[in-house]
């Protein structure tokens, strides 16, 4: 049987250890010197090297090299059986599946017989995170005070589930992530070593998929070379599934263009045609994120083909950084939501329902190539309502009056040189009326506000919380309003949103920039007017 990569090309040395030389200098100094503890803790993220490091550690303390500074040589009979793993000396127990005080107990009790080849009986614990709180207590005082003979090394990626009392008696060593350029300099090594052809692009995806782990970004080479052919960028991204689709393509088209019933269609047909919802999510984010990383001028980053490169730009330059951060979150979340497990699509569904809700324009290229329009969502225009007392017709009948002609604020001043507050104020239910058929949450929203003042032209609205004008003071909100006034009351009256501790709206007859509108904006209330 064919022995895999990462077992076969496991360090043999110190120096062959890559991206972990703050651990290795110190236990090389602490061979040399002769100062090795009894107990280590090795911890760190998986495929980091820390078994690895532990069992070049045990051949280092039972080597036959004379130079300490030569530890482990890996040629004498000591480190050749630790090689071939038949060192009777080196005992590897997986915690994970001896979790039970009685396996520590037995451990406990063979501890004491003498080394069988070497110096030092080194026992290597894997997942030790894994032990029960019984078994962590058994082993405490053997920890503590092993015999003469004896080194223990702990082995986890999860130290915050070790007891304190275990970590005390142990010297701890972190483990960090594989740098990027030390993973690929190592597949490099490995293609060349094995007779696999690799690009260099396909051995940076390869690594950057393995995230920081050396045992993650082989098995990926190894997973490649099995497939007889030249490890290209387009092969590698066609077995790992890093390629952008033409499925997130059209979508994020879809969003582009404010186009919900497209966008589903598309989800629909890739999860038809057997794709799975949440890898899907993920193929989504990652295509976010090389957005993003374009529009951070670091496209060498974004892992991206010649092909996709024209569509990644054009993405780029019509959304903004704001908004791609959004929909990153939006879709990150759908990746990581469980409660579509009944329903595969949902969270897919909700992420891109949320996605259309846009809290800020969106510029996309024109048809022609020339100027960017910004891309806006059509409501269905609503009619304005009849007046009071007059009676409804039939449909057939029925006949819309006109809309009154709009006029700037600055002509709907009254004879005190300020528009009237009033005119609004009496309107304002119809105008809640006429937005609740399009959109009920809008009109919540004005029902829940004051009308403060009309100030240089703009209608000022109070909130009573920072979330309730984070909702309204998006510019769609704002432009319905806008509309929902022209249409009832025939004035072109944008509207700006504030904070306001207000209790009431100041009476139109009271000066909206003295004494008594200021009290009314600070919280104060009208108890009693006297003439």
């Amino acid at each position: 049987m064919t022995q895999a990569l990462y077992r076969k090309w496991r360090p043999h040395k110190w120096d062959e250890v890559m991206g972990q030389q703050h651990v290795v200098q110190t236990l090389r100094n602490a061979v040399t010197g002769e100062r090795v503890a009894h107990a280590y803790l090795f911890s760190g993220p998986r495929g980091t090297g820390k078994t690895s490091v532990a069992r070049l550690l045990a051949k280092a303390v039972n080597c036959l090299a004379e130079d300490l500074a030569a530890r482990p040589c890996s040629i004498c009979a000591h480190c050749m059986a630790v090689n071939e793993g038949r060192f009777l000396d080196l005992i590897e127990i997986d915690a994970a599946s001896n979790t039970g005080v009685d396996d520590i107990r037995d451990l406990r009790d063979k501890i004491n017989f003498s080394p069988n080849q070497g110096r030092y009986k080194v026992y290597v614990i894997d997942e030790v995170h894994m032990l029960s709180t019984s078994a962590f207590n058994a082993l405490l005082k053997t920890l503590e005070e092993p015999p003469p003979h004896a080194i223990f090394i702990l082995v986890t990626t999860e130290p915050h589930r070790i007891p304190a009392t275990v970590l005390s008696r142990c010297q701890q060593h972190e483990f960090r992530r594989a740098p990027l350029d030390y993973i690929i300099k190592q597949l490099d090594q490995i293609a060349q070593a094995e007779g696999i052809q690799a690009d260099h692009e396909a051995l940076t995806l390869i690594a950057r998929q393995a995230t920081g782990s050396f045992r993650d970004a082989i098995s990926l080479l190894d997973q490649m070379a099995s497939s007889g052919q030249k490890i290209s960028l387009e092969l590698t991204q066609t077995v790992l599934g890093t390629a952008a689709s033409q499925t997130v393509l059209d979508l994020v088209d879809a969003i582009l263009e404010n186009r919900p019933d497209t966008g589903l269609v598309t989800i629909h047909r890739a999860l038809d045609a057997g794709v799975d919802a949440r890898p899907l999510a993920r193929q989504i984010v990652d295509y976010l994120r090389a957005l993003l990383l374009v529009k951070l001028d670091n496209a060498a980053q974004a892992d991206l083909g010649a092909d996709t490169l024209p569509q990644v730009e054009r993405h780029a330059g019509a959304l903004p950084a704001p908004e791609i951060l959004r929909l990153i979150r939006l879709f990150n979340a759908a990746a990581t939501d469980l409660r579509g497990g009944w329903q595969p699509s949902l969270s897919l569904e909700l992420a891109l329902a949320e996605a259309m809700e846009r809290q800020q324009p969106v510029e996309r290229p024109s048809a022609t190539g020339g100027e960017k329009l910004p891309a806006t969502r059509s409501r269905p225009e609503v009619p304005p309502r009849p007046a009071r007392g007059v009676q409804d017709k039939s449909p057939e009948t029925a006949s819309v009056p006109p809309a009154p002609p709009l006029e700037s604020a600055a002509e709907s001043k009254s004879a005190t040189g300020v528009v009237s507050l009033d005119r609004v104020a009496k309107a304002w239910r119809q105008i809640r009326a006429a937005i609740r058929s399009s959109n009920p949450a809008l009109e919540a929203l004005l029902n829940s506000c004051k009308l403060l003042e009309i100030k240089d032209g703009f209608l000022v609205l109070g909130f009573a919380s920072d979330i309730l004008l984070s909702k309204m003071n998006t510019l769609e909100q704002l432009e319905a309003t806008r509309r929902a006034i022209a249409e009832v009351l025939g004035l072109n009256l944008p509207v700006r949103c504030v904070v306001s501790n207000a209790r009431q709206s100041a009476p139109p007859d009271v000066k909206q920039d003295g004494m008594v509108a200021a009290a009314l904006k600070a919280g104060g209330e009208i108890v009693d007017i006297q003439d």
